[in-house]
């Protein structure tokens, strides 16, 4: 069978549509243009199978196209329901590639879709939270020596694989894109930063000037998110658990809370941390009316709907992806994304220029697995510093940017413990 007869997606009819999205993100991704570049001549994944599992959208569409021209057999699927667009679907499997994935399916869809993606017997992967390496080492273990290894694209994911090393689990190596510099201080800080509130502004069309914005986390995607609120003219404040994030965060302007607090002022509040129940029952009583619920980490587990529904006397959507909740008390608290993803539920995602640093990272860091699989070993391994740099260079080059190189002298110096 060929892509088209294997694949599940909404209406081929859309592939035209996603063609041309496609198209604008490839003009806009330099970095990932010349990896293409070296892997249609290289080849490195010449007859080997490839599965992704990533937000599908036009930019996640081009890495799998980069990945196909490396000789690669390539399926792809969703890792959030509501991130899936239908027409970049079509489009990839009018390119040859095999998608499993529709906007909004079911529970039972959504891992219908993940274990057809795993039912091709991939060798490498490509994951975004860690969905197809637990079905993997739960479900699907006949697969497990077939797999030489794969990329994680988040920090929730690379929390899971990290506590799946530490209990002997893991069966094989997978590289940490997330913790490479090229990633977290581009992709979760600007890319995270400006992509939330683009879902936030087109989703409910209100100002932000003048609220008060509560960021549950001060990671790096956090001190995104805080910096893009504050520069749009919101009071911030932050909460955190960890003592040197906060002290971080209030030296970088921010007011800091705890939650119990910030829940009685917030106007917006924004989830960012990877964990659950970051917003719970006990805050929602405390929070005014009409304060807007959204989360911005991976998983749909910040902000703890059940609570809100058992505290709640009715609920509707007012406007696409705004679900409202009338409390027992009277007051109402809007949701944005039904508590996923916002900037992807709720819009495009990152911009193309930070997703091209990624996804660069992504391709190389693939390739860095198939070459070195038998000597890694069933770790979660870095992404190298040579593969970081060479993206910063390519990054540089691009932007018609040069930078210095230190003389053989300062070489010396800098590797020397003495003056002289």
């Amino acid at each position: 069978m060929n892509a088209l007869e294997r694949s599940i997606v909404h209406d081929m009819n859309l592939s035209e549509d996603g063609l041309l999205k496609i198209d604008w993100v490839k003009a806009h991704m330099p970095v990932l243009n010349r990896i293409k570049e070296l892997f249609v001549k290289e080849q490195p994944f010449k007859g080997l199978k490839v599965a992704i599992s990533l937000h599908l959208e036009a930019k996640t569409a081009y890495l799998a196209m980069v990945i196909q021209a490396g000789g690669a057999e390539v399926t792809i699927t969703g890792s959030n329901p509501l991130s899936t667009q239908d027409a970049i679907c079509a489009a990839l499997v009018s390119e040859g590639i095999t998608v499993y994935a529709r906007y909004n399916p079911s529970e039972k869809e959504y891992k219908e879709y993940l274990m057809k993606t795993l039912d091709t017997e991939p060798d490498l992967i490509i994951d975004d939270g860690g969905d197809l390496v637990t079905l993997l080492h739960t479900e699907r273990k006949e697969l497990l020596t077939k797999v030489r290894g794969g990329a994680e694209e988040t920090t929730t994911g690379i929390l899971r694989l990290k506590a799946m090393e530490r209990e002997a689990k893991l069966s094989f190596p997978m590289v940490a894109v997330n913790d490479a510099q090229c990633k977290y201080l581009f992709d979760n800080r600007y890319g995270t930063g400006q992509s939330v509130w683009d879902g936030i502004n087109r989703t409910t069309n209100l100002v932000v000037a003048g609220k008060t914005v509560v960021v549950a986390g001060y990671g790096w995607c956090g001190k995104g998110v805080a910096m893009r609120a504050k520069g749009l003219g919101a009071q911030v404040i932050v909460t955190e658990v960890e003592a040197i994030k906060a002290i971080e965060a209030y030296m970088d302007g921010f007011t800091v809370l705890p939650m119990a607090s910030a829940a009685t002022v917030g106007d917006i509040f924004i989830t960012v941390t990877g964990n659950q129940n970051v917003l719970d029952s006990q805050h929602y009583w405390l929070m005014k009316d009409g304060a807007i619920l959204s989360n911005a980490g991976h998983f749909d587990v910040e902000v703890n709907i059940k609570a809100l529904e058992a505290a709640s006397v009715s609920h509707k959507t007012v406007r696409k992806n705004i679900e409202e909740y009338v409390m027992i008390n009277g007051r109402k608290i809007y949701v944005l994304a039904e508590g996923r993803l916002v900037n992807l539920a709720a819009g495009d995602g990152h911009p193309v220029e930070i997703m091209d640093m990624t996804f660069a990272l992504q391709a190389l860091s693939l390739k860095y697995v198939n070459d070195n699989y038998k000597t890694l070993g069933k770790t979660v391994v870095g992404v190298p510093d040579e593969t970081d740099e060479l993206v910063a260079r390519f990054k540089l080059d691009s932007l018609g940017l040069s930078i210095d190189e230190l003389t053989s002298e300062q070489m010396v110096y800098l590797n020397s413990w003495t003056e002289s």
